[in-house]
């Protein structure tokens, strides 16, 4: 089973192998998960299986292929993941701190099949050479340098955090 550290997920463009061990990672943890009688890691798998399984429909009627790639695979999960910090925040407002919680659980599962995240100063860095190698030179040029960054870092960035290093880096230029 991947965890958010270990570097077994990364960008590999269109090769299916990849693809098809993050399907068999989420089909053996829900197995797993299910035999330790794990109801929140149960129920949170079979979330994303499901987003994955739409996902593969909505592909097939754009008659983009069988299954989505790795790369959007990675680009639900984080949205997944955006979605219960939002969810989060919601709840404390709300003093509601017991699904507060069970999101924290439920952003704790999905981080599981996500690859290392970049700290602050490794997006510092990766924005900085995208802006230098895209040619940026304003605020104009942002979504050329963000479509850049999410062709080669997907899954591995928060892009809300590299977007503000961006404006900011564009801004100064």
């Amino acid at each position: 089973m991947a965890n958010a550290g270990d570097g077994r997920h990364g960008t590999c463009g269109n090769n299916r192998e990849p693809d098809l061990m993050i399907r068999d990672e989420l089909k053996d943890a829900l197995k797993t998960a299910m035999k330790a009688k794990d109801e929140c890691t149960v129920s949170t798998i079979r979330l994303i299986l499901a987003a994955l399984k739409d996902r593969d429909i909505a592909a097939r009627g754009r008659g983009d292929g069988e299954e989505v790639g790795e790369d959007e695979i990675f680009g639900m999960l984080q949205s997944m993941v955006r979605q219960r910090r939002d969810a989060i925040a919601l709840y404390e407002k709300g003093g509601r701190l017991d699904l507060a919680e069970r999101e924290e659980n439920e952003i704790a599962v999905i981080k599981r099949f996500l690859p290392r995240q970049f700290d602050d100063s490794e997006i510092r860095e990766v924005v900085t050479r995208t802006i230098e190698s895209t040619g940026a030179a304003g605020l104009k040029d942002m979504g050329r340098v963000m479509a850049a960054l999410r062709q080669s870092y997907q899954g591995q960035m928060d892009f809300g955090r590299a977007s503000e290093v961006v404006k900011k880096r564009l801004k100064a230029a």
